[in-house]
């Protein structure tokens, strides 16, 4: 089977990490990955904010928690976290900043870090805590948030996949 369809196929949501940070040259291949998603009209509207810092990593955990009306950590450990925001103003937005996380988290998966799509970005972003960090970080303009890409060396062997449900193809 063709490496990249293997990888489509292998590749499972971790939520458990070891606690080493990834290495450099790893977090550089899966960020090109990210830059290379296809977006409209090739607009490339999609930044993404990597976050390796523990006290920010807290604080964004915190704060996407609070979303949920939970405390636990839904970054599960991980050590690494890119914010994936997109530019507003394009109309397909959410879709250029989706097809980014899935690109990140596939790249990811292919060198053998694991990764987990963590929603409430939105939510996050929208809030005067979240203006409040892009205002801190630099990011100037109407991004909103699209997802949390969390990264790091899994902690044990990748879930199995769940059996594909049926239907889920028609031809006409």
């Amino acid at each position: 089977m063709n490496e990249v369809l293997r990888a489509l196929k292998e590749r499972r949501s971790v939520r458990a990490y070891r606690p080493e940070q990834i290495k450099e040259s790893e977090l550089q291949q899966i960020l090109e990955a990210g830059a290379y998603a296809p977006s409209g009209m090739g607009a490339q509207p999609v930044i993404m904010v990597v976050v390796q810092d523990k006290e920010t990593i807290a604080a964004l955990s915190k704060l996407n928690a609070a979303v949920m009306g939970a405390e636990t950590d839904p970054f599960y450990g991980a050590p690494t976290v890119i914010v994936v925001l997109a530019d507003r103003s394009r109309g397909t937005w959410l879709e250029d900043g989706s097809l980014a996380m899935g690109n990140l988290m596939n790249a990811a998966h292919s060198l053998g870090l694991g990764s987990c799509w963590v929603h409430r970005a939105r939510e996050v972003f929208a809030s005067d805590a979240g203006r409040a960090l892009l205002k801190k970080w630099g990011i100037q303009g109407d991004y909103a948030g699209v997802g949390h890409c969390i990264l790091g060396y899994p902690a044990g062997p990748l879930p199995q996949a769940k059996p594909r449900r049926g239907h889920t193809v028609y031809r006409v």
